[in-house]
């Protein structure tokens, strides 16, 4: 749903540890004479022609030219020498019927809930567009006072109460940023409230940015940013079939049993259309957090000044989605598979997301067709995928990893996802057995800005922003690892695009890839003026950043192919994890300080009460003392883990090159085994569709990742028990993962 971003997306994710560069080895699977023919046949004049084809009219779920879009993608890749088909799903996705909103009081006006075209902009001419809307939101029909709530999370629902504010009974007004979309009607409907409005402040993506659209990238008055809010965090896919796919004879939930369905009608509108709903609110100045970039004082309102009638109403049938799925078969071994894929849909036209990104996936496509008419074949099976229904909440790929899900536990090797994609520089997540492989593929891929690798430039990227005010302590440490010239860290996924299905819940080895940094999409994100138009001015001219990335990731398919050894290196994983338990470890003292000081200054409170029972010095507040946990499994776990990485990185150096045929091929099976026992079936507290013990997304971060989430976050709940039974969990998988490294290690005879 977004790209990776190297400045945004690493640097929030949890702490990843650089390794020292693992030698030994030649680069996994590195052909120079076929990389090089491959790279001879990419055309970033073909990748801009499909981009301007594809993103010409709107491409949400249902619409006919996302249909048409899978029918060309299907086209294509017969004509380039693929085994192509279309596979079908029957999913719930809402559509709306209605949508209003209406400020009432003194001043009644209604909001508009559309966006205006742009002379010179064709495709935003468009009468197809969905209107202002998020999937998944519940309908209804309301009539309320409004609060502006800032961002609508937690920390922002604390200073509301702190102020005497309630939003029960009432609609809030939230501005996007600091969390993921969905969290913020859910967190206001937990707090009581009746209905959402989400609008773009011009200090995240507006004129406090840049110059808007047309005249530059940021987003314009009326600009919208439509999406989901569906609850991906408890689980992605069709709400009706969690965890089998969404296929004509599955069993479905209904509607009102869906866990991930909002319960209260949500809208997104423009800044343009937010100013006059905020500046009818009254009752107490905002904070400073509070306060956004409109020329105007930001009021919290709850004086029932100003109110506002909400109405969404939906279709609420099964839609068919589309996914095209093409595969070239393995000529030594067809039943392991590498898996390559990215996203088609879009909210409206979708150039920038996720088109930037599916086009180039069709040059790598096209490239290693020619490369196979000439006489290369993969030695293992290469299946590329091109999803529908990603945005509305990760669909086509989950219902599809749902279907083959045992076949794919047994055959799949790695899966490499890419999203939307831009001019800068390299951002790499995912396992993190798989960081030195990443370094290795980025070495040898130039950056056509600096002529250099694009490896060079991510880490002179890195050294400067360490430069720059206020660099964070993580930044701090990616440019060490540049500075030394040791591997650059992958960042840990959460989620937010199609890796998840396979990478958090089936236990594949994973990784997302893309560029950005320079590019700027977000002034349009999710917006009618995603398109064409757009993109090639301010994102991406002439497709050439489409053109390294079908580049970088054609590299990983092709090495990965024809491989002789796995591409994994574990002593990078090893040390993540180590660094991990670190952390986790230091959350749990210091929320133990914090229950301790905060009970220190209730009992100096309860004693000036006492003393003096004529000033109010605020009641004893329940709070729950942390205990001391035992993460000794745990840290026997990781130790037991650190020495077995080293051992079978060390004997994969020693032994690899002169290992027989077979087992070098049952070294790959024995990887893909590996990285399955990350994920039992016990899964994570209140949400066991999410399996991986290491890596998910959080509850309250949505797309951010959690690491050593059952502890992690059992911590921050203050659910106890469920950190005793967590980091049993958690150590047993790691200790499983350890043990196949055991077996590895006797298997290449050391």
């Amino acid at each position: 749903m977004r790209p990776s971003i190297l400045f945004t997306s690493v640097c929030l994710s949890a702490f990843a540890f650089s390794g020292a560069m693992a030698g030994g080895l030649p680069p996994t699977g590195k052909d120079e004479s076929a990389e090089a023919k491959f790279e001879s046949a990419i055309s970033s004049a073909d990748m801009d022609a499909w981009l301007k084809t594809m993103a010409a009219e709107p491409n949400h779920v249902g619409a006919p030219h996302n249909k048409a879009n899978a029918e060309m993608t299907l086209a294509q890749f017969k004509e380039w020498g693929w085994d192509a088909k279309i596979e079908t799903f029957k999913v719930l996705y809402p559509t709306p019927i209605k949508v209003s909103l209406d400020l009432l009081g003194n001043n009644p006006q209604a909001i508009n809930l559309t966006e205006p075209p742009v002379e010179g902009d064709e495709p935003s001419f468009t009468k197809d567009a969905l209107p202002a809307y998020v999937g998944y939101q519940g309908d209804g029909d309301v009539t309320a006072p409004l609060v502006y709530v800032n961002y609508g999370m937690p920390e922002d629902y604390e200073a509301l109460k702190r102020m005497g504010v309630s939003v029960k009974g009432k609609i809030v007004i939230a501005r996007y940023g600091a969390g993921w979309r969905g969290l913020k009607p859910k967190l206001a409907q937990e707090h009581g409230a009746v209905g959402c409005i989400i609008y773009s402040d011009p200090h995240e993506d507006g004129y406090g940015l840049e110059d808007v659209y047309p005249q530059g990238p940021a987003r314009p008055s009326e600009g919208l940013q439509r999406g989901s809010v569906m609850d991906m965090p408890i689980y992605p896919g069709d709400p009706l079939t969690p965890g089998v796919g969404a296929t004509d004879k599955a069993k479905r939930l209904s509607r009102s049993s869906a866990k991930t369905i909002l319960k209260i009608p949500a809208l997104p509108i423009s800044y343009g259309e937010a100013q006059k709903l905020l500046a009818s609110l009254g009752g107490q100045v905002a904070p400073s957090s509070f306060r956004g970039s409109l020329p105007m004082t930001y009021h919290v309102g709850d004086d029932d000044t100003a109110k506002a009638h909400l109405v969404v109403q939906s279709d609420w049938s099964l839609k068919t989605i589309y996914n095209v799925v093409a595969t070239m078969p393995g000529s030594t071994y067809p039943d392991q598979w590498v898996l390559r894929g990215n996203h088609r849909d879009g909210w409206v036209m979708g150039a920038s997301d996720p088109l930037s990104g599916h086009i180039a996936m069709m040059g790598e496509a096209k490239a290693i067709g020619e490369l196979a008419k000439s006489g290369w074949k993969p030695k293992r099976t290469l299946v590329y995928l091109s999803w529908d229904a990603e945005e509305p909440g990760l669909i086509g790929s989950t219902e599809w990893a749902e279907t083959h899900a045992d076949e794919l536990k047994k055959k799949g090797v790695i899966y490499v996802n890419t999203d939307g994609n831009g001019r800068g520089f390299l951002g790499a997540g995912g396992s993190h057995s798989l960081q030195h492989f990443v370094n290795e593929v980025a070495a040898d891929v130039n950056d056509p800005q600096a002529n250099v690798s694009v490896l060079d430039r991510l880490r002179a990227g890195v050294t400067v922003a360490a430069g720059e005010p206020g660099a964070s302590s993580y930044v701090q440490t990616l440019a060490k690892s540049a500075t030394d010239k040791s591997d650059m860290p992958l960042y840990a996924l959460g989620s937010g695009s199609d890796y998840s299905p396979f990478f958090q819940h089936l236990g594949l080895a994973s990784l997302n890839i893309g560029y950005d940094g320079e590019g700027l999409s977000d002034g349009v994100y999710h917006s009618l003026y995603d398109d064409y138009a757009h993109h090639s001015k301010f994102v991406d001219p002439g497709a050439v950043y489409a053109g390294v990335l079908a580049k970088t990731t054609g590299r990983m398919v092709l090495r990965v192919a024809n491989a002789e050894l796995p591409p994994q290196r574990y002593g990078d994983f090893a040390s993540t994890v180590s660094g991990y338990l670190d952390e986790v470890k230091a959350l749990a003292n210091a929320n133990r300080d914090k229950a301790k000081a905060q009970a220190a200054a209730i009992e100096a409170n309860m004693f000036k009460a006492a003393a003096d029972p004529t000033k109010g010095f605020g009641a004893p507040t329940e709070l729950k003392a942390v205990p001391h946990f035992n993460f000794a499994p745990l840290e026997n776990a990781v130790d037991h883990l650190k020495e077995s990485a080293k051992a079978y990185d060390a004997a994969l150096a020693e032994k690899g090159p002169s290992l027989s045929d077979a087992t070098k091929a049952k070294l790959f099976d024995l990887a893909r085994e590996t990285e399955q026992t990350l994920t039992p079936k016990v899964g994570l507290p209140g949400r066991s569709w999410y399996q991986n013990l290491v890596y998910a997304p959080g509850l309250l971060t949505g797309y951010g990742a959690k690491t050593l989430p059952g502890v992690r976050e059992a911590i921050e709940q203050e659910h106890w028990d469920d950190v005793e039974r967590y980091v049993g969990y958690t150590a047993a998988a790691l200790d499983a993962y350890a043990a196949k490294l055991d077996a590895g290690v006797k298997l290449m005879g050391k």
